[in-house]
């Protein structure tokens, strides 16, 4: 069981063929976690693992992937980029501290791309642009920048730059020297970084007016501070096809992105006397030792196993002989097995600690966006609503033939479980 200093946990968000699932992929790959990269078009990645995925070519749920880097754990939550999945996309935001938004830019920022934003931050995340597939033809990516500084403003600033006609990446953070780039410079990009940042400090903004050189490693708590309230969205870029810059995505995850107690707290609340409106925020210690709390972001419905639940351990430890209630409900259940996710694959485990991401099985009275706790002083405890966005028109759907009717239900009540 990592600790929870040695977790990032983040979701990759934007319009679909952005290049997300390729993404995550490819970094599974570079860190070990799997021998070869799969594809999307061959059906063979480790997130997109449903037949109607594989069928379409693009993801319709979302999903899980680990990996480990320098002795960290790394969870990445793969989403679905069509507006018609959009609540499986919203479901990943309750269980990250960082929103990476995968731009496309042969195709400018797309509606999915806009969402993501707002929605990441209306629910207090950080916020990071990744700019994918840099070795396309025919591009401006200093335009790139541009227009996503126009979009979503001036605090958008590169935290590295490609170099060699896009074939490879810059740092120009922790590198503030730097070598030749295909548009602007290191020097350049890490002072509008530097001048950003100090902005949070006022012990950094004196010495930066006094002219003194500051560190990079000086910057960071800095960084991160900016980072968790929205005073910088870097930017970073990458091709996921020939890899160039995603051993650089991976050292800024590492390094920069914050872990879940650097992080907003995740947006629990207690409902006295279950009124929402008289909502009392309440923030998790992130203590393993402390009552359990956990929050259930995905469910899914399994012909072997059953219901499958994915939630995140915010406080306490789970372990296989816990006993946790759902919300207000008097009657605790026994979690019996306990998982790890990578994809489809559910591994068994001994434990899970805060900020980890686990699933249980077979325990039908899991609901999404359920809260669970080993405490009944717990169980005003909710999590705040996502927006749903509301159906926009309605089908009647009707059976072949006579006979199917019990078919058809079962694939209904399965929609009803899995859709937020």
């Amino acid at each position: 069981m990592p600790a929870v200093q040695n977790i990032r946990t983040l979701a990759l968000l934007g319009h679909a063929g952005a290049g997300k699932t390729t993404l995550i992929e490819n970094l599974l790959a570079l860190s070990g976690a799997i021998l070869q990269p799969g594809s999307v078009e061959k059906g063979t990645t480790v997130c997109d693992y449903d037949p109607l995925e594989n069928e379409h070519q693009h993801s319709a749920k979302l999903s899980v992937a680990c990996l480990d880097r320098s002795e960290l754990r790394v969870q990445l939550l793969d989403t679905p980029g069509f507006p018609d999945f959009a609540g499986q996309a919203m479901a990943a935001l309750d269980a990250v501290e960082t929103v990476m938004t995968v731009i496309n830019p042969q195709n400018g920022i797309e509606i999915s791309a806009s969402r993501a934003m707002l929605w990441a931050q209306t629910r207090k995340l950080c916020r990071v642009l990744v700019v994918n597939r840099i070795d396309a033809e025919r591009l401006d990516l200093a335009q790139a920048v541009s227009d996503l500084q126009a979009a979503f403003g001036r605090e958008c600033l590169p935290v590295n730059l490609p170099a060699g006609g896009a074939q490879r990446v810059v740092d120009c953070f922790f590198n503030p020297g730097g070598e030749a780039t295909d548009f602007s410079s290191v020097e350049e990009a890490h002072r509008a970084i530097v001048e950003q940042i100090v902005e949070v400090d006022e012990a950094l903004t004196e010495r930066y007016l006094n002219g003194e050189e500051i560190e990079p490693e000086a910057l960071h708590d800095a960084f991160e501070r900016s980072l968790c309230e929205g005073h910088i969205v870097p930017i970073l870029f990458a091709s996921a096809r020939s890899g160039a810059g995603l051993a650089e995505l991976l050292d800024f995850i590492v390094r920069l992105a914050p872990n879940p107690c650097e992080g907003n707290p995740p947006l629990f609340e207690k409902w006295p006397h279950g009124n929402p409106d008289a909502a009392e925020e309440i923030k998790p210690s992130h203590d393993a030792a402390a009552h359990v709390l956990a929050h259930v972001f995905k469910l899914e419905v399994d012909p072997y196993l059953g219901k499958i639940a994915t939630l995140r351990v915010q406080q306490g430890t789970l372990t296989p002989d816990s006993q946790l209630y759902v919300g207000d409900a008097r009657k605790p259940f026994r979690v019996a097995h306990l998982f790890s996710v990578q994809g489809k694959q559910l591994n068994p485990i001994q434990s899970a600690g805060p900020g980890e991401i686990c699933a249980i099985t077979k325990i039908e009275e899991l609901t999404f966006d359920a809260v669970l706790h080993d405490a009944p002083e717990d169980a005003a405890i909710h999590f705040r609503p996502l927006p749903l966005p509301y159906a926009v028109y309605g089908l009647a759907v009707r059976v072949k033939r006579r006979g199917e009717e019990q078919k058809l239900a079962e694939v209904l009540h399965r929609l009803e479980v899995e859709d937020p």
